[in-house]
């Protein structure tokens, strides 16, 4: 997807009474990575959800034509199934790649999911969630649970994917390591 471009204008966020955030406006071009800080429940993943369509904005819109791709707490995957097998389902659905590339993975593709650990669940929920070629990868606190292996390799993704064109918007406490990451404090923007 040639030309990938997220333009955000004016958002703000309301949960119940309360308004998380006002004002909040950021462009990204193709290649461009954004980390949205904050301290819990400042909005840092309401605003993701907002940019994935699944919550809406109090006011404010959000602009992006493309495939998008979230990585957030909810692990996507039957926990019944080997991981080989419920990573094949969202590969058919997706038309994305199935391949249990993150670091361990190969080894586990007959083991049923309830039987993963916490960071292989999130390591298999990261191969599950990449996003197609020039796409948006939104990623909710990426690097919990992962460990310091895990979570290089989850950067070097998410490098390859900006540098081919992708976007990314990371919402974590953690430092990421991304070498052009542009940071964005939500409490800025907190009214």
């Amino acid at each position: 997807m040639e030309g990938a471009h997220l333009k955000v204008s004016d958002l703000a966020c309301r949960r119940g009474d309360r308004v998380l955030f006002r004002g909040l406006s950021f462009d990204l071009a193709p290649g461009g990575a954004l980390q949205v800080r904050g301290a819990n429940g400042t909005g840092k993943s309401s605003l993701l959800r907002i940019v994935a369509g699944l919550l809406r904005p109090f006011a404010g819109k959000v602009e992006f034509a493309g495939s998008v791709s979230l990585l957030d707490g909810n692990l996507p995957l039957d926990e019944h199934l080997p991981l080989g097998k419920a990573l094949a389902f969202w590969a058919r659905i997706d038309g994305a790649n199935e391949a249990l590339d993150a670091p361990g993975l190969n080894v586990l593709s007959d083991v049923p999911v309830r039987y993963l650990s916490t960071g292989q669940r999130k390591r298999a929920a990261i191969v599950q969630s990449a996003p197609k070629p020039g796409g948006l990868w939104l990623l909710d606190e990426p690097l919990n649970g992962l460990d310091a292996a895990a979570a290089k390799w989850l950067v070097g993704r998410v490098s390859e994917h900006c540098a081919g064109g992708g976007l990314a918007l990371i919402a974590s406490h953690q430092p990421f390591g991304l070498g052009d990451l542009t940071p964005l404090d939500i409490v800025d923007y907190a009214p």
